[in-house]
């Protein structure tokens, strides 16, 4: 795993919180599972959508830092197909679609119970920017 993504995963204390577990990382692409806890679900008894958007984000974020540089969301969108449930794993998959310079697309699927064959839970689309770095100051 490279560094950046190494170094963030380590210390990304949110997706710990929630129990999520890294899976696989390799070029543009990234496996995070976590289970739906009592303390995940909503007054529907279902499990909370941010919750499943911040899965789907923790694996965009190891994807996009899978080649090096520090890299942040510049944004995202999710769509929720079916709910998730207590004591169902999610997993979620996201793949490069795009990387243009500092500018990145990823998709991530989030799936139920299996990760190949699971029922989709949600939809997620992210695009990501690749910070600079600083110029050394001119000495003249």
């Amino acid at each position: 795993m490279p560094e950046a993504a190494r170094a963030m995963w380590a210390a990304d204390a949110a997706s710990a919180m929630l129990g999520m577990e890294l899976v696989e990382v390799g070029p543009g692409r990234a496996r995070v599972s976590m289970v739906v806890r009592p303390d995940m679900v909503n007054g529907h008894d279902l499990c909370h959508g941010g919750l499943i958007a911040s899965l789907a984000d923790s694996a965009f974020a190891l994807a996009c830092n899978s080649h090096g540089p520090v890299t942040v969301a510049a944004g995202f969108a999710v769509d929720f197909l079916v709910p998730g449930r207590l004591g169902q794993t999610l997993y979620a998959d996201a793949r490069e679609v795009s990387l243009r310079g500092r500018s990145g697309v990823y998709d991530v699927t989030v799936r139920a119970d299996d990760p190949g064959t699971g029922e989709v839970v949600a939809e997620f689309r992210g695009r990501s920017r690749s910070l600079a770095t600083a110029a050394p100051a001119d000495p003249a």
